[in-house]
C-alpha cells in the first residue's frame, strides 16, 4: 500500500540562511586561519559575523519556527536511546533526530567558545584579539593555547562528523537531509505541526540580526 506523503515547511527561511550564512563563515575562518598574514583580517571579521549568528541563533530558537525552536529538539537519555534502537516516531525525522539535536546543540557550544577565545586570544606576533587587554594574561594564555589547538581540532571534527553523518542518511537510509535546508520543506507520511514561516516573523527575524550585529559591534569596541 502506497503511504500518502504530506508536504510540510520545516525550516524557515531565517533558520536556513543561519545556516548556510555559518557554513560559509566558518569555511572562510578555516582557510583564513590557516592561510595566516593579511588574511587574518577576514578571519577576525568572519568570526564576528560567526559570532552575530551566533546570538541570533541562540535567541530565534525561542522565537522561530515551530521546528526550530530549542523545546523541539529531542534531547532527552530516553528518546536518544529509543532511536538507536529504532523505535521513533515521525516527528524524529521532521526537525532534527535525537542524535542530529545532540550534533546541533554540540556543535554550536564550541563554535561559541572557540570564538570567544578567539575575541581574547594573541599570538605574540601580529594578531591580537580585540577582548585580549580586559583580560589577565593567564586567560589569554590558555584562550590562544585552546583556539588554536584543542578548540580547533574538536571543530574540524565535528564538521567531519556532520559530513560522514549526511553521506550515511544519504546512501545507507536513502534520505537526503540537505534539500530540506535548502528550501525548507519535507515530505513526511503524517501531519505535524509546520513552522510559520511568513514575511511578518522574516521581519522579526531581521531586525533580531541586526540587533545581534550591534550586540557584536558594542562588544568589541570594549576592547578599544
Amino acid at each position: 500500500m502506497k503511504v500518502l506523503m504530506v508536504q510540510l515547511r520545516i525550516w524557515d527561511l531565517p533558520t536556513r540562511l543561519f545556516h548556510w550564512g555559518l557554513v560559509l563563515c566558518v569555511s572562510g575562518l578555516v582557510i583564513t586561519g590557516n592561510v595566516g598574514g593579511n588574511a587574518m583580517i577576514w578571519h577576525f571579521r568572519l568570526g564576528y559575523a560567526v559570532l552575530t549568528l551566533l546570538l541570533f541563533r541562540i535567541v530565534w530558537g525561542f522565537m522561530g519556527g515551530h521546528w526550530s525552536r530549542w523545546a523541539q529538539l529531542p534531547l532527552s537519555p530516553a528518546r536518544v536511546w529509543a532511536y538507536l534502537n529504532g523505535r521513533h516516531n515521525t516527528t524524529d525525522f521532521a526537525g532534527h533526530n535525537p542524535l542530529g539535536s545532540w550534533s546541533v546543540v554540540v556543535f554550536l557550544v564550541i563554535l561559541l567558545l572557540q570564538v570567544s577565545t578567539g575575541l581574547i586570544s594573541d599570538d605574540e606576533i601580529a594578531n591580537m584579539g580585540p577582548l585580549s587587554s580586559l583580560v589577565s594574561g593567564q586567560w589569554v594564555t590558555w584562550a590562544t593555547s585552546w583556539h588554536k589547538g584543542w578548540g580547533k581540532i574538536i571543530l574540524l571534527l565535528l564538521v567531519f562528523l556532520h559530513l560522514l553523518a549526511l553521506g550515511w542518511y544519504r546512501w545507507r537510509k536513502n534520505l537526503s537531509l540537505v534539500p530540506a535546508m535548502w528550501h525548507g520543506n519535507k515530505s513526511l507520511p503524517n501531519q505535524v505541526p509546520p513552522s510559520v514561516d511568513h514575511l511578518h516573523s522574516r521581519a522579526w527575524a531581521l531586525a533580531l540580526l541586526l540587533i545581534s550585529f550591534m550586540a557584536v559591534f558594542g562588544l568589541v569596541s570594549l576592547g578599544n
